[in-house]
């Protein structure tokens, strides 16, 4: 199933079109902007667009645009910035998004064989979200752990290193209990 047709995407569609700034995330922002000259305001740009997708879920095109209006950008300029970076979510995604390493490092270590391994367990391919809507799972560039490989990363923030299949089921089960809370 598709990201676009999970019960969290049909939610996350409907805020979509409703997300204002919180007074946490402005503060937040704030916080990011007084560490550039006043002139500067868009050095934030992508601190911003993290804060609101971690308070929303998603970079939805309103997010853009209050992002936009709150640091005095033009809309287009934060659109080009949240399409250019895999770590933006342009489009709804589950509540864990599992990021797979496909460079060739992890393909030489197994890299294939656990991203095959989670598009058969989840039974998803990338670019795709579980109906239940707990999982989505993308393919990533390079994350700069080639040692580690294969590597992951859950939802941009947390790196999985060495991840064969007893790992992989471990890690599914652990997310599996925590969409439960």
């Amino acid at each position: 199933m598709s990201a676009g047709h999970s019960p969290q995407a049909f939610a996350n569609a409907a805020q979509a079109k409703t997300y204002r700034l919180s007074d946490a995330a402005k503060k937040r922002i704030d916080k990011e902007l007084g560490k550039y000259p006043a002139d500067q305001r868009q050095s934030a740009v992508m601190a911003s667009l993290a804060i609101c997708q971690d308070e929303h879920g998603w970079v939805s095109p309103c997010v853009i645009e209050e992002v936009a209006s709150y640091i005095g950008m033009a809309p287009i300029a934060v659109q080009e910035v949240a399409t250019f970076y895999n770590m933006y979510n342009t489009s709804p995604v589950g509540r864990f998004k599992l990021g797979v390493c496909t460079n060739l490092p992890c393909q030489l270590r197994d890299g294939k064989k656990a991203a095959e391994f989670l598009k058969t367990r989840l039974g998803i391919d990338f670019n795709e979200t579980t109906p239940d809507g707990v999982f989505t799972l993308k393919e990533l560039e390079c994350l700069g752990a080639c040692g580690d490989a294969p590597v992951m990363l859950v939802n941009n923030k947390r790196m999985c290193s060495f991840m064969d299949a007893q790992k992989l089921d471990a890690l599914l089960a652990e997310l599996r209990a925590a969409a439960k809370e």
